[in-house]
């Protein structure tokens, strides 16, 4: 996953072998407060839904996100290097809380360009529609999945703050105006 400037991303992640990643409120407070000190600085923050054993975040990479530097072997960028230190420390932290070992996420974390033309001509769809599907794939997850009957019922989705009923320091208040006009 390399994330280049001024495109959108759809970034997702499971749990290993489908398992959960969060039993309890506060893992997934810690999780977004990882999301916020390692990612969100780097990339506006469209909207994101936490699901027991998943996580989606749209998100926009503007000049923030600068050249892909090489890191070891790799060539890397701020916003995936901070999805891998986010991964890595909610793991760690989670392993220990757990008295547990070894992976918790599936060992890649896999985007999708919604900006990228090879992307839009394979969808057939525009970019304003790719982006308006992505987002409400999104937000409707929990109901997909069972959790709820009304996306705005679900709490650990951005849903609510884009209508207004919660804040948040991460959620871009000019793309929800922008979307929903």
């Amino acid at each position: 996953m390399n994330v280049l400037p001024k495109n959108r991303y759809h970034v997702y992640n499971q749990g290993n072998n489908n398992k959960r990643l969060f039993n309890k409120d506060n893992h997934y407070h810690f999780l977004l407060e990882l999301f916020q000190a390692y990612i969100s600085h780097y990339c506006d923050t469209i909207c994101w839904c936490l699901i027991p054993n998943h996580f989606h975040f749209l998100v926009h990479n503007d000049t923030r996100v600068p050249e892909i530097k090489k890191q070891g072997g790799l060539l890397i960028d701020p916003v995936n290097n901070g999805f891998r230190k986010l991964l890595r420390a909610y793991s760690h932290t989670y392993n220990l809380q757990n008295d547990r070992t070894g992976a918790l996420f599936r060992p890649k974390t896999k985007s999708k360009c919604l900006t990228n033309e090879a992307a839009l001509a394979e969808t057939g769809l525009s970019d304003t529609a790719y982006f308006t599907k992505c987002f409400h794939y999104i937000h409707n997850n929990p109901v997909a999945v069972g959790l709820v009957t009304q996306p705005e019922e679900w709490k650990w989705s951005s849903l609510r703050l884009t209508l207004g009923k919660e804040r948040t320091p991460f959620v871009i208040k000019n793309w929800r105006i922008n979307f929903l006009g």
